[in-house]
């Protein structure tokens, strides 16, 4: 067990077992019978040990005087704990731990005696021989049995340790698999009670079944009753008819006479038939190449947002807000176009200085140049009506059956709520995307109200907050009760979404719909963070469902605007000390960037085509599933701050954008029937 001992514990070890030895009998004693000695024989048998060790000479003499050869021997754990228990009476608390710490880091090694110089280990016999057994005196010896023998307790010691921690593993498992069948046994009864709370609703059906077919009967038999009193009228008027069939006759006989009359006009009633006849084919022809020019238009109007992407990034840079500090010069670059100045900008640059590197000289590095490209660039000075124009062909994609979703991403206090839904105080020139989308709608609509197209307009507004999705146009007792709502399907086979006790309120003018957006202000989860005052805790998603009809022709068209608001993305400080209000602040940033996380790699999985899109990770992406598929058109709005102080969230967000800019997700098509 020990490695190696010292010499002075060595020779104080041999003085103290030197000590209770007697001469046996047999000059070869065993451990036990030599521990049940006592101190007069032992000290009896020493002596004849000591005289033959003075007539053995200088060269036989057993010496503990150097410290300087140690032992290679090894003293049993109990002998050694004797020993170092007799050193710390004399030496002092100190010397007796230095001393314990010594024997327990001692291994057991073979026992090898050593001979020191001047002297032997043996002493010599007469006549040249070795004794044939162990001499009461020849202490080592004895040492190396009983160390054999504390050995094979050892190992035997380490053997039921093995043994042990075999036990306890199999407990371990065994408790692990007790807790899986407890799991599955809670999850099986959840199973049955709904199984039950189905049985009990299709009995429930059943007798409403069973109620409307009695229903019917009562009716079948209403109807046979006024079936026969119809085919009494039915002779009536038969009889009627005939009476005035007789006074026809005599009219006819009447008309006769003035047929010659009428002669003359009929020629002139012929000519005015054709000519309604040619307008009206030609009103018809007209109407038909209406018709197609309409579809016509829909179809190209298809095609330049097709060669525009059907998933666009459009990136937009707030203005310094007052009281934050002006940017450096050079910090955000807008390139002009390839057709110069006039054309809108496209790309940004992005500097950015690292005090961590710095040059040979000691100077500070040249600051880091970050170039991005997306489908448009809206500077600081860019307004609200500027933005929407660009979005409103878009918009009115929606109307022609194409499902199109536009959301907001970006730090929190970058501008993506002002741009969603506008600035306070009501101001017409700082109303966001959603009131002016939807006016933008409304009016387009009543212009092909004029080629016999009808539409009609569904809103709902929801938000999802630490993955609870809550109505934000609850009123009443429904307040806060936003942790009922569930995305369902919306029917069996259906590939339709609804929230379940979610309001869907039809609107058909802008006052209705600056009603609902002033109501969801009111509902919406906000909080102050390190970046903004009153930030966004949560997403809030708009959804306009449409619906079109050509009674005329037999067409119908139908499709979802989704209006996306995401929540302010922010990095955690992992070295922030968190108080009560801090940790909710904690628990929803890691949902917010958990939900975020998610959206980028569902359109990922869209844009490698891969056969498994995680719609699911995120109640946000399952609740957009519909618009974010190869069958619809997207557009991205990442919003950043000018601020230098967050230039690294800044990056963050374009890198994700420049990301999603790459991908392609397919060609959408029209929900017609």
């Amino acid at each position: 067990m020990d490695p190696q001992r010292s010499p002075l514990l060595e020779v104080k070890g041999n003085i103290e077992l030197k000590r209770p030895r007697i001469k046996a009998p047999s000059r070869l004693p065993l451990s036990g019978s030599r521990l049940k000695r006592r101190p007069d024989q032992m000290e009896d048998g020493l002596e004849p040990e000591k005289k033959r060790t003075r007539g053995l000479g200088a060269t036989t003499k057993i010496t503990t005087s150097h410290p300087r050869v140690p032992s290679l021997t090894t003293v049993p754990q109990t002998q050694g704990q004797t020993t170092a228990q007799k050193v710390s009476k004399k030496t002092g608390p100190r010397c007796s731990t230095a001393i314990a710490t010594g024997l327990k880091n001692q291994k057991p090694v073979p026992a090898v005696p050593v001979q020191k110089p001047g002297t032997s280990a043996v002493p010599p016999m007469a006549g040249g021989k070795k004794p044939s057994k162990r001499p009461a005196w020849d202490l080592k010896g004895q040492l190396c049995d009983l160390n054999a023998e504390l050995k094979r307790c050892r190992e035997r010691t380490q053997t039921l340790d093995q043994e042990n921690q075999q036990l306890q593993d199999q407990l371990r498992d065994a408790q692990q698999q007790a807790k899986a069948l407890g799991t599955e046994r809670r999850t099986l009864e959840g199973h049955l009670a709904k199984v039950q709370a189905q049985a009990e609703q299709g009995q429930q059906e059943l007798k409403n079944l069973r109620a409307c077919v009695l229903e019917l009967e009562e009716r079948l038999s209403t109807q046979e009753g006024l079936v026969q009193e119809l085919q009494k009228k039915q002779v009536e008027l038969q009889e009627e008819r005939r009476g005035l069939t007789s006074q026809l006759e005599e009219k006819e006989r009447r008309l006769q006479t003035s047929e010659a009359a009428l002669s003359s006009s009929r020629a002139e009633v012929a000519s005015l038939w054709q000519e309604t006849a040619a307008q009206a084919a030609l009103l018809a022809e007209r109407e038909e190449r209406l018709h197609g020019l309409e579809m016509e238009r829909r179809r190209l109007h298809n095609q330049l947002q097709e060669l525009k992407g059907n998933i666009r990034v459009f990136c937009r840079v707030r203005p310094v807000l007052p009281g934050e500090p002006t940017p450096p010069p050079g910090l955000l670059l807008f390139p002009s176009g390839p057709g110069g100045p006039s054309d809108p900008p496209t790309r940004l640059s992005l500097s950015r200085s690292d005090e961590r590197r710095g040059t040979l000289s000691g100077a500070p590095a040249p600051p880091t140049r970050h170039d991005f490209s997306f489908d448009r660039v809206f500077p600081p000075g860019s307004g609200q009506d500027e933005v929407f124009e660009e979005i409103a062909m878009l918009v009115q994609s929606a109307l022609d059956g194409y499902p199109v979703c536009i959301f907001a991403y970006g730090q929190t206090g970058s501008g993506k709520t002002f741009t969603m839904e506008g600035g306070p105080g009501g101001d017409p020139q700082l109303e966001g995307l959603i009131p002016r989308a939807l006016r933008h709608l409304f009016s387009v609509a009543q212009e092909l109200s004029g080629q016999g197209w009808t539409y009609s307009f569904v809103a709902s507004y929801v938000e999802i907050y630490n993955e609870t999705v809550r109505d934000l146009l609850a009123t009443g007792t429904r307040k806060g009760q936003g942790g009922e709502c569930e995305i369902r399907r919306a029917g069996p086979g259906s590939e339709e979404l609804t929230v379940t006790n979610a309001r869907y309120v039809p609107v058909s003018c802008e006052k209705e719909v600056e009603a609902l957006l002033h109501l969801a202000r009111q509902n919406r989860a906000v909080a102050r963070t390190a970046q903004n005052e009153r930030s966004s805790r949560s997403h809030s998603v708009f959804q306009l469902q449409i619906s079109g009809e050509h009674s005329s022709r037999g067409l119908q068209c139908g499709a979802s605007l989704s209006l996306v608001d995401l929540a302010g993305s922010e990095r955690l400080d992992p070295g922030l000390a968190l108080g009560p209000g801090e940790r909710e602040r904690l628990r929803e940033t890691q949902a917010i960037n958990s939900s975020l996380s998610t959206l980028g790699l569902v359109i990922m999985a869209l844009s490698n085509k891969e056969s498994h899109v995680p719609y699911r990770n995120s109640k946000l992406t399952y609740l957009l599933q519909n618009s974010l598929g190869g069958s619809a058109k997207m557009l991205m709005f990442v919003n950043i701050s000018p601020l230098e102080e967050n230039v690294s969230e800044s990056l963050n967000s374009l890198r994700f954008a420049s990301k999603v800019n790459q991908c392609v997700i397919g060609t959408a098509q029209a929900n017609r029937k």
